[in-house]
């Protein structure tokens, strides 16, 4: 039994290069490994949950990838099951390239970043373009509540692998929110400073 992954991205092409660079041996333990790595465990379901966007790659009739970043509230992108993930698609630019690729061909691929915990999920997968026409109330499931933005569509699929890539690369990076929350205890306290000053100034204006 092989890493899910590794059956559907260790093409001969990719083991030609492995071997060509050094790496083969140790990439073939992924061959023999007795852990699937596809369906997601607790740990995947709370990363996936409280991501705030995503980059998918999809697969175009003429061969070409495409390549799309896809963003919304922290955890737009949900776990249906430990098999299936799915997301609200929102009105974009009108150019339906992802769905149209989807439509021909289901294989999807994604990339989840945590910029400000450095790591990286990947996971393969294979999709269905659910119109809102034809199941509004999966729509709506997956429709964030308060989030002004229409969700068009549904994105539905189904997990065959999952990776954590290795962080190394990954340039720490912080969103507001997350800057907000760190700073927080700095700014009560130059608040609570501030307050005593003015209270020492007022009953002493001598030490203006």
């Amino acid at each position: 039994m092989a890493r899910a992954f590794a059956e559907i991205t260790f093409t001969p092409s990719v083991k030609a290069a492995q071997q060509r660079y050094g790496s083969r041996q140790s990439n073939r333990g992924l061959e023999v490994s007795r852990v699937r790595q596809d369906e997601l465990t607790e740990d995947e379901a709370r990363f996936i949950e409280r991501m705030d966007g995503f980059f998918q790659a999809s697969v175009g009739e003429s061969g070409w990838p495409y390549v799309q970043f896809r963003g919304g509230p922290r955890g737009f992108l949900k776990v249906i099951a430990p098999k299936t993930i799915g997301f609200a698609d929102f009105r974009g630019n009108l150019q339906y390239v992802s769905v149209g690729n989807l439509d021909a061909d289901g294989r999807i691929a994604l990339i989840l970043m945590d910029h400000s915990h450095p790591s990286r999920l990947k996971i393969w997968g294979q999709a269905r373009v659910v119109d809102r026409a034809v199941d509004a109330d999966l729509v709506e499931s997956l429709q964030v509540p308060g989030y002004a933005a229409r969700a068009e569509r549904a994105i539905v699929i189904d997990v065959h692998a999952f990776d954590w890539n290795c962080p190394q690369h990954i340039t720490p990076r912080f969103t507001e929110a997350e800057v907000l929350e760190m700073t927080a205890p700095m700014v009560a306290e130059l608040a609570t400073l501030r307050a005593k000053v003015a209270a020492v100034s007022a009953a002493d204006p001598k030490q203006d």
